[in-house]
């Protein structure tokens, strides 16, 4: 009930791309997209791939940035899948995110299912003191067709179903890497097919990255037969997370209203539909705005002057080509969603 609230009373929050507009051309409102990344991000980091939200930001428009900037974007597109997804679950939608997630990462095998064993803990290069062994590779398949069956179920509360699944599934651990993630971009898709939300990513990997001790305990008692332990977690987990995702939207509504006040430019001026796109896309270059704001190039410039003078935007790169502009007060406001949720690094 808690995450259905959330999802209804932060759908129309701040303006943005809606309506015909949003279904033609695949956008996502602001608030919806910023919750979206910051459940990829806190997803990442919950294996450790951390990346800040200016870095994530200046990857998303094609600045080179670290490795992990860019995995965490690689994950934003698989949560993007999980959209997509859970109009069909299925084990293919489940290997085409796997293989968003982990592009470009040949060891991994992106959407193909593992050929070899993998095991969890120890340090040994045999599996002979690891606390888990999952599944060998010759019974992947079936068991994951017999997870796509459970995951179809409709007698289980939306939570609760969720949880196990996202728990047989890391049991199952079907690819060489990039379970842990790709499990919980399930978790959306069955939140999103269940009706539980309908617009937002709810941030309950951000309430798994408050305890992430507690949360892989979880799963060991799962794979001892405790099933109570795992839905616990999540609910816990999905408490925090929107408690921490409220906080995130009255930061971005108290700085979209200074914004709001800052820009004085006419109201038919391009730069009024550039604004609320930096809450979703806190780095832009002119191409992009144009691109976004469906206006020409000279145009978006004059509207990322506008913002440099209201002192929305700053320079983030000094190349004068393809010059990358950043809304920082926007990446201040992320990363302090990451260190609530408790980003390491």
């Amino acid at each position: 009930m808690e995450i259905a609230r959330f999802d209804a009373e932060l759908t129309s929050a701040l303006p943005g791309v809606g309506g015909e507009d949003q279904e033609e051309h695949g956008e996502l409102a602001p608030l919806a997209a910023v919750l979206l990344r910051t459940e990829s991000t806190s997803s990442s980091q919950i294996e450790d791939i951390t990346a800040g939200a200016k870095a994530l930001a200046l990857a998303t428009v094609g600045e080179r940035t670290g490795p992990n900037a860019a995995m965490v974007a690689a994950n934003v597109t698989a949560m993007q899948a999980a959209v997509a997804m859970s109009e069909d679950l299925s084990v293919d939608s489940l290997r085409a995110a796997h293989a968003a997630l982990m592009a470009g990462q040949d060891y991994a095998a992106p959407g193909r299912f593992r050929t070899g064993a993998v095991w969890i803990g120890g340090t040994a290069p045999t599996p002979h003191t690891a606390t888990f062994v999952p599944p060998h590779p010759s019974r992947v398949q079936a068991t994951m067709d017999d997870l796509i069956v459970f995951c179809h179920r409709t007698d289980v509360p939306v939570l609760a179903h969720a949880a196990i699944a996202h728990a047989q599934f890391e049991t199952i651990h079907p690819f060489a890497d990039g379970n842990g993630r790709t499990g919980r971009v399930l978790v959306h898709a069955m939140l999103r097919a269940a009706g539980a939300t309908r617009a937002l990513t709810v941030p309950v990997s951000a309430g798994l990255l408050t305890d992430t001790g507690s949360y892989f305990d979880a799963l060991t008692a799962y794979r001892d037969g405790d099933l109570t332990s795992i839905v616990s977690r999540f609910a816990r987990a999905a408490f925090t997370g929107v408690t921490n995702g409220r906080v995130l939207t009255e930061q971005l509504q108290s700085l979209y209203a200074t914004w709001e006040q800052s820009l004085h430019a006419r109201r038919d001026a391009a730069a009024w539909t550039v604004l609320p796109l930096l809450i979703r896309q806190p780095a832009v270059t002119v191409r992009w705005v144009a691109d976004h704001a469906r206006v020409s190039q000279p145009a978006a410039q004059r509207a990322i002057d506008q913002l440099l003078a209201a002192g929305v935007l700053i320079p983030a790169t000094a190349n004068r080509r393809n010059r990358v502009w950043i809304a920082e007060d926007v990446t201040a406001a992320l990363d302090d969603f990451a260190a609530r949720a408790g980003r390491r690094g």
